[in-house]
Parts: structure tokens; C-alpha cells; sequence
């Protein structure tokens, strides 16, 4: 029970919580005050009765002082603090210097606090008064909390007893008005969650017109715009069954389409429509391994076209393109349908050739060479000329990597350029 008003799990027993935490608090405070009040009062008492004994014994006291009757002096100081009120006696000369200081305490047990009343010791001698010193009494915090004590423990008793009783009896009122009704709203609500049944509503028995019936009736009212959504939401679903059907089976063609230009574009070089550097390096790998399980030559032509940044820095870069893409053009239109081109970077193309010999690649070779020696591109009026240098290695059987056979027919093509390019080196 204790665990579960600490730290409720529900609402109702959070809001007794914190009612009844604050309610505690009211009543904490309240007793605290009542008991500083009775304190405050208990201390004035206490030192108007301090006062009332000063008046009392300062005569006495200042007779023993003038007689110096020291017998006398310790008898009045023993008698004054064996009274109930006194912790404390101090007698100062005229001087302030100390006389007489007496407590009924030991040194090391003082009470919390101790507070007193001084008078002076006067003797009148021909009319004229003279000060013989100060008395000062002590009481102290305890005197008052025994006074207080057993008044602040009815009060303590009485609030005990309220703050009981109205515990218990916030936990009926709350259990009898909030916690049953929302138990029983949540155990239909898990019902009507658990049974799928649309047109099952939930009826709280013995509720007023209060916010729970208000809750059942927002609710009630809930369930039922839920069942026609539900009945619309299902006449929807059939309705949109054959087109959802129908745009599926367009939307895959679509998509087919999309994955064939995706596959292009993954391919092929963006600019010539020709293989780029991986597609073609790939493909001409499994020529390759195809050349040599049938023991066939196949041969590589690595081309460059010369001087092709001076005809970007000349004419600019979109002429660049159209000289590459002319050159593709040019280069197509003379080999077979078995053969790979591809353009490997910048102004570099490269061709596998499978099936074919060193010298019918060489001769491949020069006939690409003097068709794009011999042929122009026009544009803006103008006439443009440009040549290429070509690279030509042929394979052997003992050739299992492209790479291997690429890096030698590079070396063919540099070694063109390095003999005055537009030339074919094998």
C-alpha cells in the first residue's frame, strides 16, 4: 500500500498523492507554527516571572552585599537555583567584574539556549543610592519545552489522528468515485481492443452526470466515427484494389525501363554512347579468357588523339566534344560487330579486337588512323583537322589479365606519340 501511494501507477492515486502530500504539509506547518507560538509565549511568561524574582531577592542580596554577609549571599544564590525557572545566577560588581556565577549544569551539557533578565543591586545610604553591582537570571530552552512539552503533545496527537483518518478517507472517496469508474472504463476499453467488434460501446454502471460519463459519451461517440471510417475505409480499399493492380503493373514496366537506362548509363561513357573505362576493361577481360580457351589471338589498340587540349584551349571545350564524339563515329563505322570499343579517359580510346592477328590489327589500325586523318569537321563555317596515335598488342596464351595486356600496348602508344604521333606502333 505504501509503495503504490509513493509512487503511483495511476492517475487517481497520483492525485490522492499529491492532495494528501499537501494537506500534510498545510498541517505540518500549521503545528509548527502553534508550536512556536506556545513557545514565544512560554518564554515571556517565563521572564516576567525572572523579573518578578529579581524584584524579590535584589533587596536581600544587596543587604549581604553592603554587610558583606558572604553566609547570608551563598544561602540566597543556593535557594534561587534550586527554583524550576533557573538555570543561572550571575552577581557583577559596580565594576562589571564577576562575584558570583552559578549553574545547575555542568560545563559540558549546556542547554540550546538560555536567555535572562538583569537588575541592579542598589543600597540607599542618607537619601542617596549606591550601585553595589548587577544581577542577572538565567532560564533557559529546556525550562520552556518541559512547560511546552506536554501541550505541543496533544496538538502533535490530534494532528496524527486528522491526518489518519483523512488518509483513509481520501483513499475511499477516491476509490469509491475515480479509481473504480476509470478501472472499469479501462477494462472495457481493453475489451472492445481485444474483441474487434466495431459496434460494441462501453457503458460505465452507477455513474453520475459528472466528467467520466462525459469521458464514456466522447468515447462512445469515438468508437462509432471509427466504424464508419472503417466501412468507408473498406469500400475505398475495394474500390482502389484493381487500380492499385493496374499501376503496379505499370509503374514495374516503368521501373524495367528505368533499370535498362540505368544500366546504360552505368556502362557506357555519357558523352560517345561508347563503353567507359570499367564496362570495357570488364568486357575485355572475358574476351580475353574466351581467346584463350579457344586458343585464338585476340589484340588491344590503345588510341590517343594528338594534340586534343590545343584544340580545347583553341576552340573551346563543346568543340572538344563534337571532335569526340566525331571520332567515335569515324572509328565505328570501320569495325566489325564482334569487336569492343570503349573510351578509357579523356581523348583515350581503346578497341579489343577478338579473334584477330597481330598484322591484321595493325592494318586495323592504320585504316582507323588514315580515316580520321583524311576526314574534317565542320562547324560555324569552319573546317577542323585532327589526327590520332595508336598503340597495337596482340595477346598470347599465357596472357590471363586484360591489365597486363593493356599496360603493354600503353607503352606501344607512347612510344607513337614519343616517333612524332599519328603513326601506329606495334
Amino acid at each position: 500500500m505504501s509503495t503504490s501511494f509513493l509512487r503511483p501507477k495511476n492517475l487517481s492515486k497520483k492525485m490522492m498523492r499529491v492532495i494528501f502530500s499537501i494537506y500534510f504539509g498545510v498541517a505540518c506547518l500549521i503545528t509548527s507554527l502553534q508550536f512556536l507560538s506556545e513557545y514565544l509565549k512560554t518564554q515571556d511568561s517565563i521572564l516576567n516571572e525572572l523579573k518578578q524574582l529579581e524584584e524579590t531577592v535584589s533587596g536581600p542580596i544587596s543587604t549581604s552585599l553592603w554587610q558583606y554577609n558572604q553566609n547570608q549571599l551563598d544561602a540566597l544564590i543556593a535557594g534561587l537555583v534550586k527554583m524550576p525557572i533557573i538555570v543561572g545566577v550571575d552577581i557583577a560588581d559596580k565594576n562589571g567584574e564577576p562575584m558570583i556565577s552559578r549553574r545547575i549544569y555542568p560545563p559540558g551539557s549546556a542547554p540550546m539556549s538560555t536567555f535572562g533578565t538583569t537588575a541592579e543591586l542598589n543600597w540607599v545610604l542618607k537619601e542617596k543610592q549606591i550601585s553595589l553591582g548587577m544581577l542577572t537570571l538565567y532560564s533557559s530552552s529546556e525550562v520552556i519545552l518541559d512547560r511546552v512539552l506536554f501541550g505541543f503533545f496533544l496538538i502533535a496527537v490530534t494532528a496524527i489522528i486528522k491526518l489518519s483518518v483523512l488518509f483513509w478517507l481520501f483513499i475511499w472517496a477516491f476509490d469509491r468515485y475515480l479509481a473504480s469508474p476509470l478501472r472499469e472504463l479501462m477494462r472495457q476499453v481493453e475489451e472492445v481492443q481485444l474483441s474487434h467488434n466495431g459496434r460494441q460501446r462501453i457503458s460505465l454502471p452507477n455513474i453520475d452526470d459528472n466528467e467520466l460519463s462525459r469521458l464514456q459519451d466522447h468515447m462512445n461517440a469515438m468508437l462509432a466515427a471509427m466504424e464508419r471510417d472503417q466501412e468507408r475505409l473498406l469500400e475505398d480499399e475495394q474500390a482502389k484494389r484493381s487500380w492499385l493492380e493496374q499501376a503496379v503493373a505499370e509503374r514495374t514496366e516503368e521501373l524495367q525501363i528505368l533499370n535498362e537506362k540505368l544500366k546504360d548509363l552505368a556502362t557506357k561513357d555519357s558523352l560517345t554512347g561508347i563503353l567507359n573505362r570499367g564496362s570495357f576493361l570488364e568486357t575485355a577481360q572475358h574476351l580475353l579468357a574466351l581467346s584463350r580457351r579457344q586458343e585464338s589471338p585476340g589484340a588491344l589498340i590503345l588510341m590517343d588523339l594528338d594534340h586534343f587540349k590545343k584544340i580545347n584551349d583553341t576552340f573551346g571545350h563543346v568543340v572538344g566534344d563534337k571532335v569526340l564524339i566525331h571520332f567515335t563515329q569515324t572509328i565505328r563505322a570501320i569495325l566489325r560487330k564482334s569487336d569492343l570499343l570503349g573510351r578509357l579517359g579523356g581523348e583515350e580510346f581503346g578497341v579489343f579486337l577478338p579473334d584477330t592477328s597481330l598484322d591484321d590489327a595493325v592494318k586495323l589500325a592504320d585504316q582507323m588512323r588514315q580515316a580520321i586523318g583524311e576526314s574534317t569537321l565542320e562547324f560555324e563555317d569552319r573546317t577542323l583537322s585532327y589526327t590520332v596515335s595508336l598503340g597495337v598488342e596482340s595477346s598470347a596464351l599465357e596472357d590471363h589479365s586484360i591489365v597486363e595486356l593493356f599496360k603493354r600496348a600503353d607503352l606501344k602508344l607512347y612510344g607513337a606519340k614519343a616517333k612524332g604521333r599519328d603513326r601506329v606502333e606495334k
